[in-house]
């Protein structure tokens, strides 16, 4: 285990320890530091900031992992109703660049029912080798038997990094995975590449609340595993023709065993589109004011085509359900356009939608900061702005 230790000898009182820490763990007492192992993350932040060496982290030599077997980038490929989703394409596309940078092969893995078609096509967006477990079982998504499966190809195959989307499927499974082989994982990454000398898998996401981008590293353990959200990649181009090795493997009986039984999939009913698929997403917010004036806003969605959205601030709120979440803890969507009605602009919130190519912002305050990161701004009522927002776009779609 890791240990760190003040030597109370060295320490001058000068507090550059306690403003180094990011976590609130140290204080001084009678002018030394203190440092509170409840809240220490042993990041050793406080030990650099030290410039009388007065703080000590060790961290215990554990055996090392032979790392030389692990090689392949692998893509976890996530199939719905035997349909692969966009998600698996956007991986494929930015799995092949870290692939090509590395010298290796990029690895799909597709898990499900008569998915051999599927499989083949897999090769047609970039993959090298696609690994298959075909079986009733895993027809739909269930938790035990999809991470036995996984974990049993990655034991045997070793790939050097594995990418799956940050997805209600891919996070449930891929940290489940990350458990079982004593892998790294990092989640919701909006952006990847490699370290080619150290082999090493570049990770990076929003920290501290979207504040700042941290780039991540699992430089002692194998697979490297990251999950990554949707819509922030491009899609592989479609290679009409291009073949892929398919490896179909089978397990006995036992590894699809399952805790639960799933009884029923039951499709969230909407007027309109699933908002990671949209080209237009009116969002709304807190300013929307009630569950009631959300009906504006399907209103106005359904006359352009569009998904609806919300902030978190609205989702909790209940005035509507969580699979319409924009936002750090929601979805992540690039649209072609973007209206969002009565929401501050909180960074949590930009982190999902700042890369639409169009942001309009309708807030009756100025100074929100929605209006920072807004191609068009209107200041002003929502519930004023948007039925004549629907109004005018009535009229000149001659709806």
């Amino acid at each position: 285990m890791a240990s760190i230790k003040v030597h109370l000898e060295k320490c001058t009182g000068c507090t550059l320890c306690v403003k180094a820490c990011a976590f609130g763990a140290i204080h001084m007492a009678d002018r030394k530091a203190v440092i509170d192992m409840a809240k220490c993350t042993l990041c050793g932040a406080c030990v650099a900031a030290c410039k009388f060496s007065a703080i000590e982290l060790e961290k215990a030599a554990g055996p090392k992992k032979d790392l030389t077997p692990y090689k392949d980038v692998w893509v976890f490929c996530e199939q719905k109703k035997g349909v692969i989703q966009s998600i698996s394409y956007e991986l494929l596309g930015e799995g092949r660049k870290l692939a090509d940078k590395l010298g290796v092969k990029l690895c799909a893995v597709l898990l499900g029912h008569n998915m051999k078609e599927a499989a083949a096509k897999l090769g047609e967006r970039g993959a090298d080798k696609v690994y298959l477990a075909d079986h009733p079982a895993l027809k739909a998504y269930q938790d035990d038997p999809y991470t036995a499966v996984l974990v049993n190809l990655v034991e045997e195959y070793k790939p050097e990094a594995i990418l799956c989307g940050a997805t209600v499927i891919g996070r449930s499974l891929i940290s489940r995975v990350a458990i079982k082989t004593n892998a790294g994982l990092t989640a919701d990454c909006t952006g990847l590449d490699v370290d080619v000398k150290e082999r090493l898998l570049l990770q990076t996401r929003p920290a501290f609340g979207g504040n700042i981008m941290a780039t991540i590293i699992a430089p002692n353990h194998r697979p490297q595993m990251a999950t990554v959200r949707h819509k922030v990649m491009k899609e592989a181009e479609l290679q009409p023709g291009r073949l892929a090795e398919v490896v179909t493997k089978s397990y006995p009986e036992e590894t699809y065993a399952s805790r639960t039984r799933l009884l029923d999939m039951v499709e969230e009913l909407s007027a309109t589109m699933n908002i990671s698929e949209a080209d237009i997403i009116v969002a709304g917010g807190r300013g929307m004011g009630s569950k009631e004036n959300f009906a504006q806003l399907e209103e106005l969605a359904k006359v352009l085509g569009g998904a609806v959205g919300a902030s978190r601030s609205a989702v909790d709120a209940d005035w509507i359900p969580y699979s319409h979440q924009v936002g750090q803890t929601g979805k992540t969507v690039v649209p072609k356009l973007y209206i969002a009605c009565g929401i501050s602009g909180q960074i949590q919130h930009l982190i999902g939608m700042q890369s639409s190519k169009t942001i309009v912002a309708v807030n009756k305050d100025p100074d929100a900061p929605i209006f920072k990161v807004a191609t068009y701004g209107i200041v002003g009522d929502v519930n004023e702005i948007v039925p004549a927002l629907i109004k005018e776009f009535k009229r000149a779609l001659n709806k």
